[in-house]
């Protein structure tokens, strides 16, 4: 997997306002520490620390046990084939395009995972932006991978399947030196969940339950 920050700059801003101790919540709620987030992501970084830093100090108050359990669930409609992915009160359409059986009602499985990768980069980057104090006036992330549809055919039998040759290019504005902005990537690439379960091996266990049945295969 390589990456690419493409980056703009503006002029430096004016001093930080007071920094909220890690051992206090803002007062007046997280919205509080911002006039108002919609003006630009230096103001959202704000609500972000703040956000941030209230979190640390519950965790500290309240130790985890154990980790979170995270789920997800699709179903294949019935005669559209349509997949409904559902996550927590949230869902996803998973759609095949129109000359696969499909209404291309949503992206492909492939095209998800791309998806959940610039999300997840793009919110790791404003995390450690807000911890590490560097501000961004604006960030976009930019995946792109090669899938061959000829993979396992005759002829392709060693190409791969999966999604390949994963390649992100980062766009951000921010009045931030370079030497910051080169911290902030690599501290981004160290807590991304989503780029370290990709960058890493992964071991995945599956059964098959037959409805109605107690067996399992």
């Amino acid at each position: 997997m390589t990456a690419t920050t493409a980056r703009s700059a503006k002029k430096p801003a004016t001093p930080e306002a007071h920094e909220t101790p890690e051992n206090a919540a803002p007062e007046g709620g997280l919205l509080a520490t911002a006039e108002d987030p919609r003006p630009g992501l230096r103001k959202y970084l704000e609500v972000k620390r703040a956000a941030l830093l209230a979190r640390r100090a519950a965790a500290r108050a309240n130790p985890l046990t154990q980790p979170h359990r995270l789920r997800a669930r699709t179903t294949a409609e019935e005669r559209s084939g349509v997949r409904r992915i559902r996550i927590r009160h949230h869902q996803i359409l998973s759609d095949s395009p129109l000359d696969f059986a499909g209404y291309d009602l949503g992206p492909a499985s492939p095209e998800i995972q791309l998806g959940v990768l610039s999300s997840c980069l793009t919110h790791i980057f404003l995390i450690q932006a807000a911890d590490l104090r560097i501000p961004l006036d604006s960030l976009a992330v930019e995946v792109e991978a090669d899938q061959d549809p000829r993979a396992g055919s005759p002829g392709f039998e060693d190409t791969p399947i999966h999604p390949h040759h994963i390649t992100y290019t980062v766009h951000v504005t921010s009045p931030a030196g370079d030497e910051r902005i080169r911290e902030l990537h690599e501290a981004v690439e160290r807590n991304c969940p989503i780029y370290q379960l990709l960058t890493n091996p992964q071991n995945i266990s599956g059964r098959v339950v037959l409805t109605g049945s107690p067996r399992e295969l």
